[in-house]
This record gives C-alpha cells, sequence and structure tokens, in this order.
C-alpha cells in the first residue's frame, strides 16, 4: 500500500478507519455517522505531522467542537 496510510480514531462511542492517501492529499473516513466530526481535524492533523508519523504507533490529538 505504497503512499497511504490507514488507521482508527476512537473517541467516546465514536469509532472510524480511515485512509490517508498523502500522495493526492486525499482523506476517506468511514463510517460516514459523525464524520462530520473527525474529518477535518483528522485532515489537519495527517497534514502537519506527515513526516513524523510511524508505522504501528499510536496519535492523539484534540478536538474541541460545540453540537
Amino acid at each position: 500500500m505504497q503512499g497511504k496510510m490507514e488507521g482508527e480514531v476512537i473517541a467516546e462511542s465514536y469509532q472510524w478507519e480511515f485512509q490517508w492517501n498523502f500522495c493526492r492529499g486525499e482523506l476517506s473516513v468511514k463510517p460516514s455517522l459523525g464524520r462530520a466530526l473527525i474529518q477535518e481535524p483528522l485532515s489537519r492533523f495527517l497534514e502537519q505531522q506527515d513526516y513524523q508519523l510511524e508505522p504501528g504507533e499510536d496519535y492523539s490529538f484534540t478536538i474541541r467542537a460545540q453540537i
């Protein structure tokens, strides 16, 4: 899977799987339930940290939102 990264995001009762194609700058997040909460912040995080991410490691970031 060259040029791609896969992972999962877990927040409270939500869980998403994502695929980041860093060659194209495309982010796919599934399932769609609650995706609007995570897609933009996750995309920014991946774009900023792209060269520092290591396979198999755990990463965390904070999302602040008003719902």
